[in-house]
């Protein structure tokens, strides 16, 4: 067998996985490599910043449920992947990161431009490789892809010194990978499945919690007809929503800290919560002893180590969602037992009254006249784009109302960073789904804060061709910190005044982007509907309320039913 280089290898490597976007930045440890780029079908971006990679990456990931590749060099270029990297892992999104390495020899040595990154990524990493043995790397490569992409996906980080990128191998057959100490488990056990279903025949006031899981293991439609069969609400975490249609009529939105009320009241007054591809974190439970005190709880997840983490559950199903849900509706279709007249009217009553909660006290803001709301920016966004479009958000108020006023009736269609809530994700995750998916709309919702975390990528889609959108809610404000500021500290601002914050207009125009601005309610539809029409990247500025607040909210160590509404 005749022998090609390592940087040979990476790249059919590569290309037997499928990858046709890469987003990167160069340097001295990966220059072979990026060479070897040049000479093959694989798109190649070159961002500004090496954490825009890896949200980039991130974002495409997200939007087409493939794993993600970035490629950054030794040393710096790899630590300012970090925050990028941690960012996936909080949120189990699948991505291979290709990191150059000084020589072997070198390793050690405090070598120009030498770090650990092993170490450095090991608490942020699914599994991560140094590749020592030029034999080694196409089969760590293709591990790596399995490792990302299987179980509880998340990113794989592989170590490429610069001398095995250089070296002469031999390229193996592609075989079926087999590890012995990780082999997820995907079918549930089919008694587990008998008791959650025969719990669901006896409850009265169920509720369906589901997360980020069920967009990942693609099992969007066996939910929604689980929802349906049985007449049940459900709620969705930040990571969830997409997951079931967000005009469904059972659809109550998000629950938690910023939940609707009819989802914490729902859950809180449950007699049997079914939690699907979710975690139970902080933000959803708030004080744990007051969570679904009064319900029974199946938990569906592929890691068992989610399982009773955080709350004890009764009924643990270890399983691919998708097949546990296929499971469960199968059960239902052939029980005797079911009669789905039967549980719709047993259900009646429990809709009826969550459904008088969410009539209560709706998601709504004041209108104030000409001032604008940013609530009223995203519904309007909203029905512009008929619910069309993918939405990443920024981190911070921007998010929040993004998850509470865009209706998200698909998965992949809100990317946002949930787990360690990232300021500066949206951007460059818009740019990774744009480049997927380049006839669809993409629109990034950000605040002034956020924006300039990573605003330098706009040169990168400006250059790719991804004509995303901006939506910049300014408040001249780090909005969501000065929100507990106003609430918590006695309107004590310390440290979130923008005071100097860009002519975001002028900084688009610099870039060759378009600049819209919006400073009444009337302005806003002619501004959104004119970025949607125009032909290139574009960043909206909406001078919106400058003190509004996100709400409902549930303070810091309350119970999730001790909401502030206003």
């Amino acid at each position: 067998m005749s022998k090609i280089t390592g940087s040979q290898a990476i790249i059919k490597c590569l290309q037997e996985e499928g990858v046709d976007t890469i987003f990167g930045f160069p340097g001295g440890a990966v220059i072979d490599l990026y060479d070897e780029l040049m000479d093959s079908d694989i798109h190649d971006l070159l961002v500004r910043h090496e954490q825009g990679a890896v949200h980039a990456a991130d974002g495409y990931a997200r939007a087409t449920g493939k794993v993600g590749v970035a490629l950054l060099t030794s040393g710096p270029g790899a630590t300012n992947g970090v925050t990028a990297i941690a960012t996936a892992y909080m949120d189990s999104i699948p991505l291979v990161i290709l990191t150059g390495q000084v020589p072997r020899a070198l390793i050690g040595n405090d070598a120009f431009q030498e770090v650990d990154i092993v170490g450095i990524t090991r608490p942020c990493t699914k599994h991560n490789y140094l590749v020592n043995d030029p034999d080694e790397l196409v089969s760590t490569i293709r591990e790596a892809f399995y490792l990302a992409s299987t179980g509880r996906p998340g990113p794989v980080l592989i170590d490429l010194p610069k001398d095995v990128v250089a070296s002469k191998m031999s390229f193996p057959e592609k075989k079926a990978i087999k590890m012995k100490t990780y082999q997820p488990n995907l079918e549930p056990h089919p008694g587990q499945v008998a008791k959650a279903c025969k719990a669901f025949l006896k409850a009265k006031r169920p509720v369906l919690y589901i997360g980020g899981g069920v967009i990942l293991s693609n099992a969007s439609k066996e939910l929604t007809e689980l929802a349906e069969k049985t007449q049940t609400p459900v709620t969705m975490t930040l990571m969830g929503l997409g997951g079931f249609p967000g005009t469904n009529p059972l659809s109550m939105g998000m629950l938690g800290m910023h939940g609707s009320y009819a989802s914490n009241m729902m859950v809180a007054k449950s007699d049997l919560l079914i939690a699907v591809g979710a975690r139970f974190d902080d933000r959803v439970t708030g004080r744990l002893d007051a969570f679904a005190p009064h319900a029974k709880i199946i938990h569906i997840d592929i890691d068992p180590t989610s399982i009773s983490k955080n709350v004890e559950v009764d009924i643990p199903i270890v399983a691919d969602c998708k097949h546990a849900l296929r499971a469960m509706n199968s059960w239902f279709d052939d029980s005797k037992d079911f009669d789905a007249s039967a549980m719709a009217e047993k259900h009646q009553p429990w809709l009826e009254q969550v459904n008088e909660w969410n009539d209560k006290h709706p998601l709504s803001y004041q209108d104030e006249g000409d001032i604008i709301k940013p609530q009223f920016v995203i519904e309007t966004m909203n029905r512009l784009t008929g619910g069309d479009a993918i939405i990443t958000t920024e981190v911070g108020q921007n998010q929040m109302w993004a998850a509470q006023f865009y209706k998200f009736n698909d998965p992949r269609t809100l990317l946002t960073s949930g787990g360690l809530g990232t300021m500066g994700y949206g951007l460059p995750a818009a740019i990774g789904a744009k480049m997927a998916f380049p006839d669809k709309t993409v629109i990034d919702v950000a605040g002034d804060g956020s924006i300039q975390m990573n605003i330098q990528e706009l040169a990168t889609a400006k250059q790719y061709g991804a004509k995303v959108k901006v939506a910049i809610l300014n408040n001249n404000y780090l909005g969501m910190v000065r929100q507990w500021q106003e609430l918590f500290y006695n309107r004590r601002y310390s440290a979130t005044v923008m005071e100097v914050t860009p002519d975001f207009v002028e900084l688009a125009k610099a870039y060759g982007a378009v600049g819209l601005r919006a400073k009444t309610k009337d302005e806003v539809e002619p501004v959104i509907k004119e970025a949607l029409e125009t032909d290139n990247v574009v960043i909206m500025d909406f001078a919106i309320s400058r003190e509004e607040g996100v709400f409902p909210m549930v303070p810091a160590g309350k119970a999730t039913t001790e909401m502030l509404l206003v």
